[in-house]
């Protein structure tokens, strides 16, 4: 009979796990890392293995249902009420993985022994892939039309999030070629690359919001927003490389055989495949990949091994939980000890008091770390992160350090919780939390700090772009109070530079001459430059493009916002918020005063022939590329598009043209060719 306080820990590591599992799939904010996780599940599967009486009291977790399919508790569940479900035909279970090399070596003997007639040694080939760090996705395709798009859920039916991938520049909605079924399910990764993920970040930052953990978060939390508007400010990515159903199975007798259709069918496939003839030469090709990933453009936390012919796939079968025909070998995460000198805390434009660990300097990932996002107080107090502690840092998707936890063995005697300061730190006025969020805020309009972080913002490249207008000098105006609002940047003399420490004539009126060079910037970055919550460059550029006057933004209704293909109703409330603040206002009448252009001129019809006209591109450009095409039509006035609507002035279709096509018919929208295109562009 198992022990009480064996079947107590099962239980748990249960609920210990379903906590974590809705943490990690439906609320994309994991509290642990996937070693840990792993642990766990190890764990509670060695206890279950020995319960002694397995048989008279199963394990609801474990045991398979009526139909053979996996249970929804082992593999996590990331449906949401919010969306509509689809069965996959093929369930999606999830992949045992290991750490450990002898472990790896293991799974090749487990194999061997379970196809002991079926198989003789030679013929156990193996395709190496690399495992991205991103969400699953099975896209079904009918007659070669993509029909939706679904997450892994819980492994027998997921949630169907098509309309937020549709944006996606790589994936296709018609496939074509050789050998396509009639219907079939192809499996993959949704991801986030780093560039755009430190992009997000870094608004997130001048906006005085809480960072993004890493990538795969990001990307998680993106496909699940209930509006495709919001998702598509957002970019993501896809890679394909797996087989669900299949109608008819012809042509694919390996998985190697379903790489290369995927390629021919123009779908994004892996950047790196290995196909190799023992688990030797995996081995090796796993260690070859550990080197290359350094220089992926996108998060990757592992290797998948796979057996490459399909049939013995089948042969193999799946257990409640995972194939039997294919592991993934995870990777360590770098990690290295160092103390936690100090916690600061620095305030954000908006006002959010953010903590900031200050770390004995270590190299981690190739790079000397000194200083670490705590995120917020309850960070810091779910880790009991205490000043002094050992503490392991670790670098998240390799670029964003963190505290991972404190080696409590090695705490200094006497240390006490860190108390998360209850005024501003910069002006010392109270600072105050909102129902329902995690961050402290300085509520103060004059707050130093915020000061600062507003006209940084403003004048950072993305935005004004401002040169010589940096941190040190920002500062410099704050304090001595020569600045106030953003428009007060314009009304700066020679005198006021000269004042300052490092000014002589020449660097003065460089100064002077970029402030007056920044009344001539696109309207669209003086909208980004004002830092109105959730409008980035994108969003400012569909404002602009659509409204062409700052004036006209301000004054438009909810309404009139989320019209503007890429506004949803959270960035249009947004909108609404910051002009119905009457100092906002004001200082927009002080731009304008300052001579800071408030039209951007794109309705003039002689100058901007393509204004209010929405295109289309589909198939492929022999002239240009995409990006090519996509500036010549902004130049004009006119505005790019990914989506098929009513509001499509014209849809350009070059070889290849696919289900935007038909529906461009179907909607009686006017189908350009690219010679015509051409002339338009040069008329």
């Amino acid at each position: 009979m198992t022990s009480q306080p064996s079947e107590q820990r099962i239980q748990e590591l249960r609920e210990e796990i379903r906590r974590h599992d809705k943490l990690y799939y439906q609320e994309a904010a994991p509290q642990i890392s996937d070693r840990e996780y792993d642990g766990l599940k190890k764990e509670l599967e060695r206890l279950e293995s020995t319960q002694s009486e397995l048989e008279l009291f199963p394990n609801p977790e474990t045991q398979e249902d009526a139909t053979g399919e996996s249970p929804t508790k082992t593999i996590g569940d990331d449906r949401l009420e919010a969306f509509e479900s689809h069965r996959h035909i093929v369930p999606m279970l999830s992949l045992d993985n290991t750490y450990d090399k002898s472990e790896f070596i293991e799974f090749d003997r487990r194999l061997r022994r379970h196809l002991k007639e079926k198989a003789d040694e030679k013929e156990l080939r193996y395709v190496v892939e690399p495992k991205l760090d991103g969400v699953a996705i099975s896209l079904t395709y009918s007659n070669g039309e993509l029909e939706m798009a679904v997450t892994r859920g819980n492994g027998t039916e997921g949630d169907i999030v098509t309309q937020n991938l549709m944006h996606l520049e790589k994936l296709p909605s018609k496939i074509s070629g050789s050998n396509v079924p009639r219907k079939v399910e192809i499996r993959g990764e949704i991801y986030m690359t780093y560039e755009e993920f430190l992009r997000i970040n870094e608004d997130r930052q001048e906006a005085g919001q809480s960072l993004y953990a890493n990538p795969r978060n990001l990307a998680a939390g993106t496909i699940k927003l209930l509006d495709p508007k919001e998702a598509k400010a957002r970019k993501l990515d896809i890679v394909l490389y797996g087989l669900g159903a299949c109608e008819p199975m012809e042509g694919f007798g390996r998985q190697t055989d379903f790489h290369q259709a995927i390629r021919d069918w123009k779908l994004p496939t892996v950047e790196n495949l290995w196909e190799v003839g023992s688990i030797e030469e995996a081995w090796e090709a796993i260690e070859e990949l550990n080197v290359l990933r350094h220089d992926y453009a996108y998060p990757t936390d592992g290797a998948v091994v796979k057996l490459d012919s399909l049939e013995l796939q089948r042969q193999a079968g799946s257990t409640s939980k995972a194939p039997r025909w294919a592991i993934a070998y995870k990777f360590e995460a770098e990690q290295q000890e160092t103390v936690l000198e100090e916690i600061t805390t620095q305030v954000g434009r908006t006002g959010n008091v953010t903590p900031v660990a200050n770390l004995k300097p270590v190299l981690v990932a190739g790079t000397t770390v000194t200083r670490a996002s705590l995120h917020n107080a309850d960070e810091i107090a779910r880790k009991d992160l205490r000043e002094g502690d050992t503490v392991i840092i670790e670098k998240a998707g390799e670029i964003i350090p963190q505290v991972v936890r404190a080696i409590l063995e090695n705490r200094p005697t006497g240390s006490t919780p860190y108390e998360f300061p209850k005024i501003c730190p910069e002006c010392e006025t109270k600072l105050v939390q909102a129902e329902g969020e995690v961050a402290r805020k300085c509520p103060a309009d004059d707050c130093p700090a915020k000061l600062r972080g507003k006209i940084e913002y403003y004048a950072s490249r993305g935005c004004m772009d401002v040169e010589n207008l940096g941190e040190a000098v920002v500062s410099q105006l704050v304090e001595r109070k020569l600045v106030s609002v953003v428009s007060d940047l314009y009304q700066l003399t020679k005198e006021d530079f000269l004042e300052l420490d490092g000014f002589g004539d020449k660097s003065a009126e460089n100064l002077l001459h970029a402030l007056e060079e920044s009344k001539e910037r696109e309207v669209w970055r003086l909208l980004c430059g004002l830092g109105i919550k959730h409008v980035g460059a994108a969003a400012a550029k569909d404002l602009v493009r659509s409204m062409t006057s700052l004036r006209h933004i301000a004054e438009a209704s909810t309404e009139e916002l989320t019209a503007i293909d890429g506004i949803g109703e959270i960035m249009a409330a947004s909108i609404r918020k910051f002009f119905e603040d009457e100092a906002n206002l004001q200082l927009l009448d002080q731009l304008e005063q300052r001579g800071l252009k408030m039209n951007s001129g794109e309705g003039v019809e002689g100058e901007n022939p393509l204004y209010g006209q929405t295109f289309v591109l589909t198939g492929s450009l022999e002239s240009f590329t995409r990006d090519e095409a996509t500036s010549r039509i902004e130049r004009l006035g006119g505005r790019v598009s990914s989506s098929v609507s009513k509001k499509t002035s014209f849809l350009v279709a070059g070889p290849g043209a696919g289900s935007k096509l038909s529906k461009a018919e179907k909607l009686g929208v006017e189908i350009l060719d690219e010679p015509t295109l051409l002339e338009m562009l040069d008329s």
